[in-house]
């Protein structure tokens, strides 16, 4: 909500850990809102974490392997977690550059608002 914000107050440049240091904690986002990996519900959850999702974490790796790699603390469960927050904000601000350029923004910026995703955010 608040790089979408940003954006639309006409801010275009961004540096944040926030991406790996949610994944670090088991947050992962979606584009259903924020998913906590570590919880029980996840332990046996053959499912991609994103089925809307088309990253390499998203199509390699399930919800219990994730949470394993996590709960263990396994590096590669941080890492993991991580491209998935990069790619998903990345695309998040691709979509929102096509709307600027489409002159939709507001458009874009209202769906997003009203979309279950922002109510976690």
């Amino acid at each position: 909500v608040n790089i979408l914000e940003s954006v639309k107050r006409g801010v275009d440049l961004f540096d944040c850990v926030m991406p790996s240091r949610n994944a670090r904690h088991g947050h992962l986002f979606t584009w259903q809102g924020i998913r906590n990996i570590m919880n029980a519900k996840y332990e046996r959850d053959l499912a991609p974490v994103d089925e809307a999702c088309d990253c390499p974490t998203c199509r390699n790796y399930t919800r219990a392997y994730l949470r394993h790699l996590v709960k263990q603390n396994e590096m590669l469960g941080a890492m993991l977690l991580s491209v998935h927050n990069l790619h998903f904000l990345l695309d998040l601000m691709r979509r929102a550059r096509e709307a600027v350029l489409a002159d939709a923004y507001e458009d874009f910026y209202r769906a997003w608002m009203d979309s279950p995703a922002a109510a976690d955010y």
